[in-house]
């Protein structure tokens, strides 16, 4: 008798945190690559320092609520918060050891012989560099410095989330007196020095400038020791939606409290007095597993500003310019464009700018009479808002959704929103208990022959910063059964009024999860009865246990299923029985990949859909989210071919293993695959060659490698 297998066994799955390192590991590989430039390797260590940040403030936080919560229920792989964890602790201290490992004894050495010097202790520096550096600290630092003494008469300060500080132990008339001082922020962490033969570019960090002439801020005291040190803050937001009658409010209100949440990590360096670092645990009520002893500068983040070094533009790889589309070339009516036939673009390779185009050009058309958008996250001068502002003092009729709880865009989405509502448009502040990721702009226009809708959907944000970096896909379409459904979604969104049906597109938190299941279970079903069956799908991340489930049915039928999952991915591959016909990788590059596409074979009648939704609980049950199919031919065919160039990524793609390790591919005697560098040529290839303005087959890399969570302003994640 055929055992049947429960595919919802714990040992089935990955802990999410658990692969969320392994995904930044993958960003940190990046940078031991010898085949990369140097500053582009610097970027990546400076990219993953950012990631970590991010995921001890929201991640390991959360963890922590749940552990002082008693809450015991364990994840999908069987573990609970506290032995979560654990292996998150002792998993990410490996990562950070490797990290400076990397900069250390690679980087370091490296910079060096290309006269790149940054100097994280004086002792190499020459006399006239130590002169140089004493000058600075009493014109520009000194002045900024607040000296922080802690006795009985001055409490211990708040020391701010993510600030760079400087403890001391001062001693008095035999009394020993703690005190801190933050590092200023509003200096450049990288002080310029004077430079020495063999050396082109010479820094000192600002707090060994500091360090240095400490004993000048307390006068009247000996200075025992004294060491850098810096915290992370729980900066997971906690708001009670039902309860708050104004959320703007609400939101405004638990922002000032990201500065005063539990310390979650306390970074020292490694050779800090004991006595020193005791005062520390105890006034910031840090356990001892939350201190991580550095060996090296605390905060790599500041590697990313020595990207942009003048003279050293062989160290990093030429500007890469998105290229224009070909549908609008010579066109200056973007919606007699779009009248023609749907438009795809695909992002960073093809510009942004239609889509800034697009609204631009509603807002002032005296056609339009309304416009509508939902926007997640915008750039900091966005034209878009500058045009959407303009439609509604124009007299158009403009509703913007602006989600105020897009994480580490809060106070960003506010400014925006009073902005928006300040020049007469209608703003919606997201849902109670639900955050509004989609991404869909619709323009209603008055023609000769009645009433077109123009929708733009995508994969990405409004956001033409991001969209220099972040792989997306986007639509232009005046599809009249898209239109309605376009329509309705922003009456959902407004009203609470939820269609009887939709045509095309499909919503999350009501019906995409459903949809998504039947598509998986309609290819197993075909392979059961024999006949061919293949799932392709690229995301972000993959956790939700109902999807992995259905996959692993799939599997387990005979369903050949791809995977490209840039982030977070809970299944396991290789399982006998379960997920033999299961492949997984994972593309860390130059760009962001940020994309979705999901492939269905459907017996030969090929589906392919595109949206803002990763296959996580979140994305299908607590947002709104947009999945759109593709309905051209044309454009069908383009975005499965984005789909295969990726599987077949032999530079940039990791593979998955049986073992829940990832590796590169082994490229020996191999054709060599970089899925961004061939889709940076055919953009050009499709362009007239004095459209193309190309520059190099190189690119810029991204400014963050988004977790869980797209990144700072450069770090916050669109997650």
């Amino acid at each position: 008798m055929e055992t049947t297998i429960d595919f919802t066994q714990a040992k089935f799955y990955e802990n999410r945190e658990l692969s969320w390192v392994k995904f930044d590991e993958r960003v940190l590989s990046e940078a031991r690559d010898k085949n990369i430039p140097l500053l582009e390797r610097l970027k990546f260590v400076s990219i993953t320092s950012s990631n970590l940040d991010e995921f001890f403030m929201v991640r390991v936080a959360s963890l922590k609520d749940m552990v002082h919560a008693k809450y015991k229920k364990p994840d999908i792989a069987g573990l609970t918060a506290s032995e979560q964890l654990a292996k998150i602790n002792q998993a990410t201290r490996k990562l950070v050891e490797s990290q400076y490992s990397i900069y250390n004894r690679s980087l370091v050495p490296l910079m060096k012989s290309q006269g790149i010097y940054v100097y994280d202790s004086l002792q190499e520096l020459s006399q006239n560099q130590l002169s140089a550096a004493d000058r600075y600290f009493s014109e520009v630092i000194y002045p900024v410095l607040t000296p922080m003494a802690v006795d009985a008469s001055r409490p211990f300060p708040l020391i701010r989330n993510k600030t760079l500080n400087i403890a001391a132990l001062i001693r008095k008339e035999k009394e020993n007196v703690f005190a801190t001082v933050q590092v200023p922020s509003v200096l450049p962490r990288l002080v310029p020095l004077p430079t020495e033969d063999g050396c082109d570019h010479a820094f000192v960090l600002l707090e060994q400038i500091i360090l240095r002439n400490i004993h000048k801020l307390f006068s009247n005291y000996q200075v025992l020791c004294a060491s850098p040190y810096r915290i992370m803050r729980n900066a997971d937001l906690t708001i009670e939606e039902e309860e708050a009658s104004d959320l703007l409010k609400e939101i405004e209100k638990q922002l000032k409290k990201r500065q005063w949440g539990e310390v979650i990590r306390l970074e020292v360096d490694d050779e800090i007095d004991k006595e020193l670092l005791d005062i520390l645990k105890k006034q910031l009520e840090t356990a001892a597993e939350d201190i991580f002893k550095i060996n090296g500068p605390l905060d790599l983040t500041f590697l990313m500003k020595l990207y942009g070094l003048e003279g050293k533009e062989e160290l990093r790889y030429s500007p890469y310019k998105p290229q224009k589309l070909p549908q609008l070339i010579g066109e200056d009516d973007i919606f007699a464009a779009i009248q023609k036939g749907d438009i795809l673009m695909h992002h960073p390779y093809q510009t942004f700018q239609p889509v800034v185009d697009f609204i631009r050009q509603a807002a002032n058309d005296p056609q339009v009479l309304a416009i509508k958008q939902t926007l997640y996250r915008v750039s900091g001068n966005s034209p878009i808002i500058a045009s959407l502002a303009q439609a509604a003092e124009n007299g158009k009729q403009v509703t913007v959704l602006v989600e105020l709880k897009a994480r580490f865009d809060e106070e960003n989405n506010i400014v925006w929103a009073k902005k928006l509502e300040k020049a007469g448009c209608h703003v919606i502040y997201g849902l109670v208990g639900l955050k509004t990721h989609s991404k869909i702009a619709l323009v209603v226009r008055k023609e000769e022959d009645g009433i077109r809708r123009y929708v733009h959907l995508g994969t990405g944000n409004y956001n033409d910063s991001t969209a220099k970096l972040y792989t997306d896909c986007g639509l232009f379409t005046c599809s009249e059964a898209i239109g309605e459904d376009a329509t309705a979604v922003f009456n959902m969104l407004s009203g609470y009024s939820e269609p009887p049906s939709w045509n095309h597109l499909v919503v999350a938190p009501i019906w995409l999860r459903k949809k998504f299941l039947q598509l998986i279970r309609r290819e197993t079903k075909h392979a059961l009865n024999g006949r061919p069956a293949v799932i392709k799908a690229k995301m972000n991340s993959l956790c939700d246990k109902d999807i992995i489930a259905a996959l692993y049915e799939a599997s387990a039928a005979g369903v050949q299923i791809d995977l490209i999952v840039r982030g977070i991915c809970c299944l396991k591959v290789g399982i006998p029985g379960v997920s033999e016909h299961i492949r997984v990788r994972s593309i860390v590059g130059n760009f962001l990949e940020h994309s979705r596409i999901f492939y269905f074979y459907n017996d030969g009648n090929e589906e392919v859909f595109m949206g803002s939704a990763d296959w996580m609980p979140r994305n299908l049950d607590r947002r709104v989210e947009i999945i759109f199919p593709v309905l051209d031919a044309d454009i069908r065919k383009q975005v499965m071919h984005i789909i295969d160039v990726e599987l077949e990524d032999n530079t940039k793609a990791h593979l998955l293993h049986e073992d829940g390790c990832y590796t590169k591919i082994d490229k020996r005697g191999k054709v060599l695959v970089n899925s961004q560098e061939i889709f940076c040529e055919e953009a050009k290839a499709l362009l007239p060659e004095e459209e193309n303005g190309y520059s190099d087959r190189r690119f810029i890399p991204a400014e963050h490698i988004e977790m869980e969570t797209e990144p700072t302003k450069e770090t916050k994640s669109d997650e």
